[in-house]
């Protein structure tokens, strides 16, 4: 039957908290890379109030209703990883294919393979058994790595323990006590008359916390995003590890380059200043001539103790790398003639970059847990509901406990909305939305450190090859003029300077040589370290499918 000229219906004066056109807006600094939808994951309606009889739809209307406000609904921004960068290369320029080469130890050339993938033992690519056991050894033992394994730890319970507001908390009591009650102006409670008596108490207390706006629900997203930040960082410290132990042992082997090229300069220097004092018996030259050479072999000797000084130094810091005291040092010894360079490097797409450096993944899950504070303080301005039970039983004896009459039990509940505080609540979430606004800028800044890492690193080895092929070059060319020098000396055709002059230029161009090959070591472990050194092949580590870490790449080849 149709009823007419029925009013219009209207909506409940009581307003949601949140409505598509009133959600919380977020702003950030990364424009249209980080996209945060301007809207809530609920949205309420106010009700109608409509005369008719009840039907099936609006029973089922009505079932669907009371499931959405017993499931709740979790307020705030829904977090939405970022878009990658809008760039298809690390430099302005092509990036050549292969390096400068030279006939040398150092001086081979290297292959630049994009979309290469990494292995999880970059380090074993240098081929250098000394450098792989030192590697192994120090991630067993050192404090730092173990630092960060235990702040993860801590983060991961965290997340369990704020898990568990999802359920009910229950807790039981047992009350014995021993009473006299005042006689003059009560009357006792034992049937006797008797003002002593003993009570027995024993209950059982429960309480609920319906998460009807998500408070808990957000709380845990932005704990278990900071869980998943601190593995990242994890990640990190693992590739800081082991980058830092790869430079030194480079660093070390460097310095006993340099150690040995000065040696073998005073060697030089040495049998020169030998045959000048034979020449000077026999009239030859002047003293002056043997006092300035004597004067550039006590210089080239004067620079040897500042390089022992750094060995024995460097030497100290792979101890503590290792987790070890100085004084019990390391066994393994670095030279550049143990190492080799890999022919293949590794150019990862541009896209595939963020996924892949763990520093980055880091500042994205801080970028998540601040979009997940934003509801917390939200849900904060929105009604509580608790729910709660008591139940037990009271006995003045206790072996009438539980017996009939003696159980008792209370159900309540309780709303509470904030009316008033201040303005606490609503500063609290403009801090929220500006912590977002903060975490947005520090993850685009990562992001454009990593990229310029990887920058500095490809034009380094460019000008690494280069460098190590003109101070080949430059060596041998020393080295011959060196020889004919000595061998004119000898014969009396040239002056002493010439001999001086072509001493120094030699022992210039062997330093400028072992620099060379150290910076091109270097350089490339650097773009092994700026592409975030293939944590994410290591067999130790679980990738999350679709987050954890990056797409799978072409195989590496050596």
């Amino acid at each position: 039957m149709r009823i007419a000229n029925r009013p219009r219906t209207r909506e409940n004066v009581l307003a949601p908290a949140f409505r598509k056109d009133r959600g919380p807006k977020v702003e950030t600094a990364l424009s249209d890379q980080v996209r945060i939808p301007n809207k809530t994951s609920c949205r309420g309606r106010g009700r109608r109030r409509v005369r008719g009889r009840f039907n099936a739809r609006s029973g089922s209307f009505l079932t669907l209703s009371v499931t959405l406000i017993l499931a709740g609904c979790a307020v705030g921004p829904n977090f939405h990883r970022p878009d990658p960068p809008p760039v298809n290369s690390y430099t302005p320029e092509p990036l050549a294919r292969r390096t400068s080469g030279a006939n040398v130890s150092a001086g081979e050339s290297q292959r630049f393979v994009e979309g290469l993938d990494i292995p999880g033992q970059w380090w074993t690519l240098f081929h250098s058994q000394a450098l792989n056991e030192l590697v192994g050894e120090s991630l067993k033992d050192n404090p730092s790595l173990e630092s960060a394994q235990a702040a993860l730890r801590i983060a991961q319970e965290d997340v369990k323990a704020q898990q568990g507001s999802y359920y009910p908390s229950i807790s039981a009591n047992f009350t014995p006590s021993r009473n006299k009650t005042a006689t003059s102006t009560i009357t006792p409670v034992a049937n006797t008359g008797n003002p002593y008596y003993s009570l027995y108490t024993t209950g059982l207390s429960i309480s609920y916390v319906p998460d009807v706006f998500g408070l808990n629900r957000r709380t845990v997203e932005s704990l278990q995003a900071q869980a998943d930040m601190q593995r990242y960082q994890l990640e990190a410290t693992y590739l800081t590890l082991t980058s830092n132990i790869v430079a030194a042992a480079i660093t070390e082997a460097a310095l006993r380059g340099e150690i040995s090229a000065t040696e073998e300069t005073i060697r030089v220097a040495t049998d020169a200043l030998d045959i000048m004092r034979k020449q000077l018996s026999l009239g030859q030259i002047a003293g002056a001539d043997l006092a300035t050479q004597e004067t550039a072999l006590a210089q080239v000797q004067a620079t040897l103790p500042p390089l022992q000084k750094q060995l024995a130094q460097q030497r100290d810091l792979l101890a503590a790398l290792a987790g070890r005291f100085p004084s019990a040092g390391v066994l393994e010894k670095f030279t550049l003639d143990d190492l080799r360079l890999p022919e293949n490097l590794p150019v990862s797409l541009p896209s595939k970059l963020v996924d892949q450096r763990p520093d980055i993944r880091a500042a994205e899950e801080q970028l998540h847990s601040a979009c997940a504070q934003i509801g917390v303080a939200v849900a904060n301005m929105l009604p509580n509901i608790t729910l709660s039970g008591t139940g037990g039983s009271q006995a003045l004896a206790f072996s009438q406990m539980f017996a009939p009459g003696t159980g008792y039990f209370t159900l309540a509940a309780a709303l509470t909305q904030p009316i008033f505080e201040g303005g606490t609540l609503l500063h609290k979430t403009r801090a929220a939305r500006a912590g977002y606004d903060q975490a947005a800028a520090q993850y685009k800044s990562t992001v454009i450190t990593a990229f310029q890492n990887v920058a500095d690193s490809l034009r380094a080895i460019q000008a690494d090859a280069e460098a190590v092929r003109t101070a080949a070059a430059a060596e041998h060319a020393a080295e011959t003029t060196l020889d004919i020098t000595r061998k004119q000396l000898q014969a009396g055709q040239i002056a002493y300077l010439s001999l001086l002059n072509a001493e120094q230029a030699y022992y210039q161009t062997l330093i400028n040589l072992v620099v060379a090959k150290a910076n091109r070591y270097a350089d490339t472990a650097a773009l092994f370290q700026a592409l975030g050194g293939g944590w994410w092949n290591r067999s130790d580590v679980v990738v999350k499918k679709g987050r954890g870490g990056p797409p799978p790449q072409k195989p590496f080849l050596e």
